[in-house]
C-alpha cells in the first residue's frame, strides 16, 4: 500500500515538473523570471522572505524531532539525504558557476528586477537551487515516511487520507518559489533543486528502507 499512497506525492511532483520544464520551454530566461515575479506585495514580500529562511536552519532542528521520541534512525534518514543532496548541489554549483538574476539583469538597465527590502542579494552560483534541494529533501522524506504510515493502516486500494501527501509537496514548492519570488534563482535553478530534492530521498529510501523503518509483519509489505 505504501507505493499506491506515495505515487499520490510522486505523480504529482512529475506534473510540477512538467509544467516548470514546458515553462522552460516556451519562454526566454529572463522574460519567465519576470513573468513569475509579476505578484508582489508587501504580504507577500513578508511571507516568502521568512518562508525562504526555513531551508536555512528551521528545517535543520525540525529533523530532530524523531529523537525525542528515541527514532535515531528517522533523523540520520534524513540527514543522511541532505548531505548527499547537499553535496551533488555543491558540485553542480562550482561546475557551472551561472550567475544570479541580480547580476544578470544588471546587463539590461531598461529590465527592472523586483527586489524584496531587507533581503541580501547573491551574485553567484545560482544554479541549481540549494535552498530548493534542502526544501524538498526535507518534505520528500515527510512524504515517504507519511506514506508509510498511511500505507500501513489503509485496509483498501485507495484511501483519501493519500491527498495528504499533497501537502509536503505545497511546502516544498513553495519554498522553491520563494526563491524565485526574492529574485535569488531563476525557474532553472529552482527546478534542478527540485530534481536533486526529490531524487535523492527516494533512493536513499529505496535502499535502506528496511533498515530505516520496522516492519510490523513482513518485510515484503513496503512494496505493496
Amino acid at each position: 500500500m505504501m507505493k499506491k499512497a506515495f505515487s499520490v506525492y510522486g505523480l504529482a511532483y512529475l506534473a510540477l515538473l512538467a509544467l516548470m520544464l514546458v515553462l522552460l520551454a516556451t519562454f526566454p530566461k529572463l522574460e519567465l523570471h519576470l513573468m513569475l515575479n509579476r505578484w508582489h506585495s508587501s504580504i507577500c514580500d513578508v511571507f516568502f522572505k521568512s518562508f525562504s529562511k526555513l531551508a536555512e536552519w528551521p528545517l535543520y532542528v525540525l529533523a530532530l524531532i524523531p529523537l525525542f521520541r528515541k527514532k535515531v534512525r528517522l533523523t540520520l534518514f534524513y540527514v543522511l539525504c541532505e548531505l548527499s543532496g547537499g553535496l551533488g548541489t555543491w558540485v553542480l554549483k562550482k561546475l557551472f558557476s551561472a550567475p544570479r538574476p541580480v547580476s544578470v539583469f544588471e546587463s539590461y538597465p531598461d529590465l527592472t528586477l523586483p527586489l524584496v527590502e531587507g533581503v541580501k542579494m547573491h551574485h553567484s552560483n545560482s544554479f541549481p537551487s540549494g535552498h530548493t534541494s534542502t526544501f524538498f529533501v526535507f518534505f520528500t522524506c515527510c512524504a515517504l515516511l507519511m506514506a508509510f504510515q498511511l500505507g500501513q493502516r489503509a485496509s483498501q486500494k485507495w484511501s483519501p487520507r493519500y491527498l495528504l501527501l499533497l501537502l509536503p509537496l505545497l511546502l516544498a514548492a513553495l519554498g522553491g518559489y520563494s526563491r524565485i519570488y526574492l529574485s535569488q534563482h531563476f525557474l532553472s535553478d529552482v527546478c534542478m533543486g527540485s530534481v536533486i530534492g526529490f531524487i535523492t530521498p527516494c533512493l536513499m529510501f529505496y535502499f535502506g528502507k528496511n533498515k530505516l523503518l520496522k516492519p510490523k509483519t513482513n518485510a515484503s509489505e513496503y512494496d505493496s
